[in-house]
């Protein structure tokens, strides 16, 4: 997974409100680049979240399989492997794209941070070989390596993935608050490669994504059942795969806002116009109020809700600290407001209803109650994947709109890392046919597969490959 972390939005968002003029002198890349690389992240990201989680899932299910001797659990960990394939496929395609636009698209960038970004790339690239080794091997294992060591070529991806996912994320957390290096004379030296790998906002910038990653995978793998349940597929397997895959969901989504109030507390000392923004803050005010909703139009707050108290408590986790407002910065200094504000509520609303959502299956299943025979349920649970995409978007748009005039926080502006080439307009469009064939491949290719496993066929040989052998069948000299 390539995630530069880029801005994901047109170049008029990106220039606030009273500079728009300004933008006349831009390189003639930047809105190219601009549009490329919110093409490319946001359609990467969401097959990234299956590599993140999906093998953990598998591995549970697997694991289910083995210690209850349960053949519906072991189909179903064969069947996601052979998913977790295609979509793995698909996103070493689209994560290749994305390694060479960091070069291609942003000349300024990696001109003059590329030492400092080299070391967290590097270990992403060997996290995906050794992920990709261990997936070839699991695939290839079934019936014919011993049941608790081919459970074992499990965990490598898992772990890999998650090691990947850091390293990326490392490098959006460097670009939000940037260390690891001196600037002397506008030439980056003494460039810390661990510093920058290991820097103060990437552990909860990365937790916060992991999370998210098994919110996504889990709500999607979930809602694929309940629409199979929802016409009439009610047997063990659908149910069993409805619960396991919902169950990791509920679990992230019930810790994700923990986990975002901990990573947004840092807001307010590292980037604390991105935090104006979340929070539609205007002027300093003691206490601030939280703002349900609402938009800014010529400077003034309109149709917002506002909650006393409750801005400062838990943007700064008091009752009296103010939530310092967008006039205390200077005009070209300040993100885009309305798009930063709207998709931080669009993000923190669509997570809160899914974790409300995921508690209640739960307390009703514990009380006795069988929500997976409520039509109702199933019908909300076939839009939760859906849901936690966008909840994941809103979320990356809040992030990097929110980090807006900056590439790299208070060093480099956005304008700045472009470059001058406006063919880059061909590039977008080639890009955008490549994604929408693959979009479209990935869709033939995993309801084929579905339809194929519905008619009783497993193992999906391949047309072209040689068949498996019965096992009264021997070779003749």
């Amino acid at each position: 997974m390539i995630d530069p972390a880029l801005t994901l939005l047109s170049l008029a968002d990106a220039v606030p409100a009273g500079v728009q003029g300004l933008a006349n002198a831009d390189p003639a890349g930047l809105l190219p680049a601009r549009q490329q690389m919110a093409l490319s992240l946001g359609w990467h990201i969401i097959l990234a979240c299956f590599g993140v989680a999906f093998p953990a899932m598998i591995f549970a299910m697997h694991l289910i399989g083995i210690r209850r001797n349960d053949p519906d659990a072991l189909l179903l960990a064969r069947k996601w492997a052979k998913v977790s394939a295609v979509l793995f496929a698909i996103g070493a395609v689209s994560g290749t794209v994305l390694s060479f636009e960091m070069g291609l698209l942003w000349p300024g960038l990696m001109g003059t941070y590329g030492d400092v970004l080299g070391l967290p790339f590097a270990f992403e690239g060997l996290a995906f070989f050794v992920e990709a080794i261990f997936l070839g091997i699991y695939l290839y294992g079934w019936d014919r390596m011993p049941p608790k060591q081919h459970l074992m070529m499990v965990l490598p991806m898992a772990i890999t993935g998650v090691v990947g996912t850091f390293c990326v994320i490392a490098v959006n957390a460097w670009m939000n608050a940037p260390v690891g290096f001196d600037l002397v004379d506008g030439e980056v030296t003494n460039v810390d490669p661990w510093a920058v790998l290991l820097n103060p906002d990437a552990f909860w910038q990365f937790l916060h994504m992991w999370v998210a990653a098994y919110m996504v995978a889990g709500f999607t793998i979930a809602s694929v059942y309940a629409v199979g349940m929802l016409r009439g597929r009610r047997d063990r397997a659908h149910r069993l795969g409805f619960t396991l895959a919902f169950a990791f969901a509920s679990g992230s989504a019930v810790v994700q806002p923990v986990v975002g109030h901990l990573l947004g507390s840092r807001i307010a000392e590292t980037q604390p116009a991105k935090l104006a923004a979340f929070e539609l803050a205007t002027e300093t005010e003691s206490p601030s109020p939280l703002r349900l909703g609402g938009i800014l139009v010529d400077g003034e707050v309109r149709w917002s809700i506002d909650i006393p108290y409750l801005g400062s408590l838990i943007a700064r986790n008091s009752f009296s600290k103010p939530v310092e407002g967008l006039a205390s910065f200077p005009v070209e200094d300040r993100p885009p407001v309305n798009i930063t504000h709207l998709a931080f509520q669009s993000m923190v609303g669509i997570g809160t209803l899914l974790a409300v959502a995921a508690v209640v299956f739960w307390v009703a299943r514990w009380r006795g109650r069988d929500l997976l025979e409520r039509r109702w349920f199933l019908r909300f649970a076939s839009l939760a994947g859906v849901l936690a995409i966008l909840a994941m978007e809103a979320g990356w748009i809040a992030t990097e709109v929110g980090r807006q005039p900056w590439i790299v926080y208070g060093l480099m502006r956005t304008p700045e890392a472009a470059g001058e080439n406006s063919g880059l307009w061909w590039l977008l469009g080639a890009t955008a046919a490549v994604y929408a064939a693959m979009t479209a491949g990935a869709v033939i290719v995993l309801r084929s597969m579905a339809r194929r496993w519905r008619s009783g066929e497993v193992d999906l040989p391949s047309p072209y490959g040689p068949q498996a052998q019965r096992p009264h069948e021997g070779v003749r000299r």
